[in-house]
């Protein structure tokens, strides 16, 4: 484990659950126009895969996924970008898409503690709509573009 000590109850959660569990899950709750999002730290540091990022779903199902995506790496399941697979959303396909570094800071704060800066890699679960919309397909709604954004690509300034 990356030498970390807590300084206080959160940080010794997350290291204990890293220790215990293979990952700890964080949950972040929409802000005004900005999706709620949950992603994992500890992932990469235990199994050597990336960590992982699911935006704008309950934090109850990305909870779920985030704990299935861990199982299924330790068992020696490989994800790479652009990747569809299923078992992670009942009834639906998910393709695992890429994240650029410079959504780190923004999204990744207790990764960025734990591996002391940005040396970590992260996959984005991307699902589609309920009718097979993905949110790069032109048909996907405006609405559904800005709760599910792609991070594959540097944030627009």
């Amino acid at each position: 484990m990356p030498s970390r000590k807590a300084t206080d109850p959160g940080e010794a959660k997350a290291l204990a659950d890293i220790e215990a569990y293979g990952c700890h899950i964080l949950h972040v709750l929409e802000e005004g126009d900005d999706p709620p999002f949950t992603y994992s730290v500890g992932i990469e540091h235990n199994f050597k895969a990336p960590e992982l990022i699911v935006i704008g779903l309950k934090p109850e199902i990305s909870q779920f996924i985030i704990n299935e995506y861990c199982s299924r790496v330790r068992s020696g399941e490989v994800f790479q970008p652009g990747q569809r697979s299923s078992g992670f959303i009942e009834g639906f396909d998910c393709q695992f898409g890429a994240v650029h570094i410079e959504h780190y800071r923004e999204h990744f704060g207790w990764d960025l503690w734990f591996y002391d800066g940005v040396n970590f890699g992260v996959l984005q679960l991307i699902y589609p709509t309920v009718d097979g919309i993905w949110p790069w397909q032109t048909e996907a709604s405006d609405w559904f573009r800005t709760w599910q954004p792609l991070l594959d690509t540097a944030p627009s300034s």
